[in-house]
């Protein structure tokens, strides 16, 4: 059953909003449910769940008042997980849990184990890798960068490494997943295991031990979904707010994104209720697990010289104070601190550019964006890409407090004209933060800065 989303909630006043828990008290229990039929639902990119998933989507944004609402279909690679192994043959024989990675072949191969540490360039570059089974891990060292886990598999590939072994560095006996590619078939293939497997990994590599990794899985064409609608005046201009609904198959995706998804919602139906300025869209969309490629369609699709600004709520309400990432933009992170004022909480503010999450596709097309996320010790997931994502680790009150914020943000964003960043101005913040070694062996390095 739908949630039945409050009415008449009354919660603007003077260009701001009632404080967090007299908007969690109003809102009731709206976001958790929807949050609970998200969580219900295998929401993998282009499998049955995901298409429920964004039925269940549009009919609480048309329940909510969001106009126009409609679904974008297209068409991507669907990756088909089957049985997985993974045997050490020496210096013991024993095998291990494990999960294969999104968008691997199907392969079976026998080679000898070799520790690349967290998987960083100098690290792969450090050891001979040619022929042999890589082992990462999926932290980074504290005073170095962030290394993306399809960074490490990218280096590993021009290294010529037979297969890719990505160990947890959080205990708890939890294979990571991923994709090691975007929308398309990997080169080699990936296993996730836990922390503890990787351990016992480690150790046997040292020894020069040997590995068989078997890996069924199936690869073929099929169709993905965005959905979105509009609210406010049917203005020349518009900001668009947005979050990823489809989730890896191994876990609920309550963390990442089905708490992102409810607060997108959410923040619609706050805004639903005033008068605005200019134009919200509001969207969610689908297979940013394989790719962005939800994001990528929609980016294509619109006119983005209308668009003034992007949202992207991947990450959000998983923890009770929110970060916010301005990709490089001095104007938003104004928009934040004026966020903060109104809405009387505070907001971290990272403004390092990140391409690895939906706003990428619309900020490499020159449109600044801000990713909202949640406070945390940890640089890693935590729980996320883990089947220990789940519903229960979602507090309700966070999703509606972060809600509270990204509608205060849109709503400041209808006021604000935060100015396009230029292709040179987007490669320098790239090659600033040194992301150019990443997204190369990734295959994401944009055209724009060669």
């Amino acid at each position: 059953m739908l949630p039945a989303w409050s009415s008449d909630l009354d919660l603007f006043t003077n260009n701001t909003i009632a404080d967090a828990s007299e908007v969690h008290e109003a809102l009731g229990d709206d976001a958790w449910d929807l949050l609970t039929q998200l969580t219900q639902l295998n929401r993998f990119g282009g499998h049955p769940g995901e298409q429920a998933a964004a039925d269940v989507i549009q009919d609480a944004l048309e329940s909510i008042g969001v106009e126009n609402v409609s679904q974008q279909h297209f068409e991507m690679l669907r990756w088909t997980r089957g049985s997985s192994q993974l045997t050490v043959l020496d210096p013991v024989e024993r095998s291990f849990d494990t999960i294969a990675l999104p968008y691997s072949p199907a392969a079976e191969i026998e080679a000898e184990l070799v520790d690349v540490g967290h998987g960083t360039p100098s690290e792969i570059d450090e050891r001979d890798v040619e022929g042999k089974i890589a082992i990462a891990s999926t932290d980074s060292p504290e005073d170095q960068r962030f290394v993306h886990r399809m960074e490490t598999f990218g280096h590993l590939v021009d290294a010529g490494a037979a297969a890719f072994i990505f160990a947890n560095h959080i205990e708890g006996q939890l294979a990571p997943t991923g994709t090691l590619r975007f929308n398309e078939r990997a080169e080699i293939p990936g296993l996730g295991v836990s922390h503890e497997a990787g351990a016992w990994l480690t150790d046997y590599a040292d020894q020069g031990g040997t590995a068989r990794i078997c890996v069924q899985a199936e690869h073929e064409t099929a169709k993905s979904q965005n959905v979105h609608g509009t609210l406010g005046p049917d203005s020349d201009e518009e900001i668009l707010v947005l979050g990823h609904h489809d989730a890896h198959d191994i876990a609920e995706g309550a963390i990442d994104n089905g708490a992102g998804v409810a607060t997108v919602i959410t923040a619609a139906r706050l805004l639903a209720d005033i008068d605005l300025d200019l134009q919200v869209r509001v969207a969610t969309v689908g297979s940013e697990e394989l790719g962005l490629i939800g994001s990528d369609v929609l980016a294509e699709s619109l006119d983005l010289d209308r668009v003034c600004a992007v949202i992207n709520t991947d990450g959000a309400a998983s923890a009770r104070g929110m970060v916010a990432n301005t990709q490089s933009s001095e104007a938003l992170g104004e928009v934040v601190n004026r966020v903060e004022e109104r809405g009387g909480e505070s907001i971290s503010v990272e403004p390092t550019v990140s391409p690895y999450s939906d706003h990428w596709r619309f900020l490499e097309r020159n449109v600044p964006t801000v990713q909202l996320g949640s406070e945390s010790d940890d640089r890693g997931r935590g729980w996320g890409h883990t089947a220990a994502d789940t519903r229960d680790k979602v507090d309700p009150e966070h999703i509606t407090a972060h809600a509270r914020l990204t509608a205060l943000m849109a709503l400041e964003l209808t006021r604000a004209d935060p100015p396009r960043i230029s292709d040179e101005e987007l490669c320098v913040e790239l090659n600033e933060a040194n992301l150019e070694p990443g997204m190369r062996a990734t295959g994401i390095w944009p055209e724009m800065c060669e």
